[in-house]
């Protein structure tokens, strides 16, 4: 059965929602685009302001996490990017490892607060509802300078579209969050408290340490306590215990005695959840 159509993404009833000083007052909404983050990136590059969003109602070239496509059918769902720039004057390194959990949890915040459902999170940035796939973020930054450095925080969520929608490759694993609470969600209230909640963490991450942050998404996280499954970029994989997330964001793994056993932290890979 197809889900029925929702509203059009319209700059000024988006801008009508916003509840926020700075993120989303500067919104360019496009109806087709290769990649929210490509052209995110590229605005950056040219002096884009902070909080100045992109959002498409389809994408041609989406991208998610270690390279792979994103899904991007037109009208459905919600695709977007938020260039951050206002950071810590004296911790780099914690602001940019601190950002895409954070940014996980205002989205997942939003998602509770717009559509009444309580999402969970996959290790590092996956929105899971249940064990269905809702969306995932993909954070990039350039570092051409201390004074230039930026963040791209890329957003994907399935908002309105059906089971039956998805590939049949992957209509296994996601979901949407249509059909999880059996009824359309509207995209533009949603947009408007995801920049808030973002507003929120970026402000506050201005004066409080990065680390004082994790407790709240380690509350979220449904990889904690967890068998998994650990691919690493070498072709390597290593199972064990989902321990704890490190104080840069890490994943702290307590292998199984076949892998060496012991405690190792694990900075980028592709998280499995056994049963």
């Amino acid at each position: 059965m197809a889900s029925p159509p929702t509203q059009p993404l319209i700059q000024e009833a988006i801008q009508a929602l916003l509840r926020t000083k700075t993120f989303g007052r500067t919104l360019h909404v496009l109806q087709e685009t290769t990649s929210t983050n490509q052209d995110a990136m590229k605005l950056a590059q040219q002096g884009a302001s902070d909080g100045t969003v992109l959002v498409a109602e389809t994408q041609t070239a989406g991208k998610g996490r270690l390279g792979r496509s994103w899904y991007s059918p037109p009208g459905d769902n919600l695709y977007c990017s938020v260039i951050l720039r206002n950071r810590p004057a004296d911790n780099l390194t914690g602001w940019l490892s601190v950002i895409p959990l954070l940014s996980a949890v205002a989205v997942v915040r939003a998602i509770q607060r717009v559509a009444d459902l309580k999402p969970s999170l996959k290790w590092p940035n996956d929105i899971l509802a249940g064990d269905g796939k809702l969306g995932g973020l993909l954070c990039e930054s350039s570092l051409a300078g201390l004074s230039a450095t930026f963040v791209v925080v890329g957003i994907g969520l399935n908002v309105n579209g059906s089971r039956e929608g998805f590939p049949e490759e992957i209509r296994g694993l996601a979901t949407s969050i249509a059909s999880e609470t059996g009824r359309p969600c509207d995209r533009a209230s949603l947009l408007a408290s995801i920049l808030m909640e973002l507003e929120l963490y970026s402000e506050a991450l201005l004066t409080r340490p990065p680390e004082t942050f994790l407790s709240e998404y380690a509350r979220l996280c449904a990889t904690l306590g967890r068998k998994v499954r650990v691919s690493l970029s070498e072709g390597q994989t290593i199972d064990g215990l989902a321990d704890s997330i490190a104080p840069d964001g890490s994943l702290r793994i307590v292998r199984e005695p076949a892998f060496g056993g012991g405690l190792i932290e694990v900075r980028a890979g592709d998280v499995l959840h056994l049963r």
